[in-house]
């Protein structure tokens, strides 16, 4: 495994480590009914969060890795990133023809101090940079203008509009497909 170490302005990118800490912070994401609103999935309990941690572990320990699971900490937090207790959650998952799909999530208490841009921003480097990736997407529900905000001042494009594409609690959302191109991306050899 190479260890995941990404650094922003404000934030740091890095691999979960299976502590309390990090199960703890993971919780505090997923078991939020607020934070998980735009999420496919419900709230999660704690001992879920635990194996997710172990889950996230694993993938970054495959031989031909294509899943990046990884954990955002202020730079502020710690004298090492490695020692901070998330705040956000970001992923990367890559697929067929150097496609990749990015994903982020914050703590309720971090949203509107731009962490989701510099979050963003980084996995785009991440991707574009260090992995050869040509084409980034991203699935955005319908209702999250904030997240819609994010992408396109990266860059992004609206793609389309997906119908019915999601089923939580019963009840049936939309979701827009943005995407950003490696040439498309500032500084990338793309």
């Amino acid at each position: 495994m190479v260890p995941v170490r990404l650094t922003g302005p404000r934030l740091a990118i890095r691999e979960y480590h299976h502590t309390d800490g990090d199960v703890d912070a993971l919780h505090a994401l997923f078991g939020d009914p607020e934070v998980t609103r735009y999420l496919p999935f419900e709230p999660r309990d704690r001992e879920t969060c635990a194996d997710q941690v172990e889950l996230y572990l694993e993938e970054a320990m495959a031989g031909e890795r294509d899943t990046y699971r990884l954990a955002v900490t202020r730079l502020a937090d710690a004298a090492e990133p490695a020692d901070a207790t998330p705040i956000a959650h970001a992923s990367l998952t890559l697929g067929k023809h150097r496609s990749a799909h990015l994903g982020y999530v914050l703590g309720r208490e971090f949203w509107g101090l731009g962490y989701a841009g510099e979050i963003a921003g980084l996995l785009c480097d991440l991707a574009f940079r260090g992995l050869d990736v040509h084409r980034l997407a991203a699935w955005v529900d319908v209702d999250n203008a904030a997240s819609v905000k994010v992408l396109t001042r990266l860059g992004f494009r609206l793609e389309g509009r997906a119908r019915h594409d999601q089923l939580k609690g019963g009840v049936w959302s939309d979701s827009y497909l943005y995407s950003l191109l490696a040439d498309e991306w500032p500084g990338s050899a793309g």
